[in-house]
């Protein structure tokens, strides 16, 4: 007998591409992780929200076009990882981690990996993954 897959516990959010926004997209990741059973104050948990603020604000300072959002996105994925997606309309911005600022840097130093894909029609999204244990 099969068993029935169970999807991964994710979390999705619209979020208005501002520094009110990126700030709210910090807090929303983590009273979502804290609902997950994340323990506050953690190194995981704290992780985590640094991610989110370094990729939140490249999308409000970056990413940004008048009149559109940042979707800020949260997957548990098997084995204890945390996938971090952060989602802007300026696909033809691309990312460098020595782009002037520490953000990048900061992801690289905290991520297991990160990447960014193409999110059509004219979209990108900014990715990481870190650990949770």
């Amino acid at each position: 007998m099969r068993r029935p897959v169970t999807p991964a516990p994710q979390f999705t959010q619209l979020l208005s591409a501002t520094r009110r926004g990126a700030r709210l997209a910090r807090l929303l990741a983590v009273e979502q992780l804290a609902a997950w059973g994340w323990p506050r104050g953690g190194e995981p948990i704290d992780a985590a929200a640094l991610v989110v603020a370094e990729l939140a604000a490249n999308a409000v300072r970056h990413g940004r076009l008048e009149g559109r959002g940042f979707r800020l996105g949260l997957v548990l994925l098997p084995g204890a990882r945390l996938r971090i997606e952060v989602t802007d309309p300026r696909g033809e911005r691309a990312l460098a981690p020595s782009g002037g600022g520490c953000g990048l840097v900061i992801v690289d130093a905290l991520a297991v990996d990160w990447g960014v894909r193409p999110f059509p029609p004219s979209g990108k999204t900014v990715w990481a993954e870190i650990g949770i244990r």
